[in-house]
């Protein structure tokens, strides 16, 4: 088993990038028939390597949802151990995106200002300056 820090400098993405955008993409409903293309040992190593990265955690957890606990045990260790909790905790019981504890942004769909019409640079010079 690979200490966290080997396993952090070795990492690479076990499936082709293109099949990995796939499942980032799919939804909860052909996410896993695209999760059952990949063998028992590289679908674990894919949920570890998905879980290492905040923006894939939600797509690590459903990934790891159809792991064996061994695999990612094997392959993971104590990250293994808590990931293969977490996808088999109740969808309630996980924690929400975390937000810091601040409200969301939101962005207005208004003008902020309105501009009055810019008129003529002619008009503004005096007309000595014109000739």
């Amino acid at each position: 088993m690979w200490s966290s820090r080997e396993a952090f400098e070795n990492d690479f993405c076990p499936v082709r990038d293109e099949l990995l955008g796939q499942m980032y993409r799919a939804n909860e409903n052909g996410l896993p028939l695209l999760v059952e293309s990949v063998s028992s040992d590289v679908r674990a190593m894919l949920a570890l390597f998905c879980y290492r990265r905040s923006h894939l955690h939600a797509l690590a957890l459903s990934i790891a949802s159809s792991c064996s606990e061994r695999d990612l045990i094997q392959l993971g260790g104590r990250v293994g151990s808590t990931l293969y909790a977490l996808a088999h905790e109740a969808p309630a019981a996980r924690p929400a995106a975390p937000t810091g504890g601040r409200k969301p942004v939101t962005l207005s769909t208004k003008p902020l200002s309105v501009l009055a019409p810019l008129d003529d640079i002619e008009d503004d010079l005096p007309q000595a300056a014109l000739a």
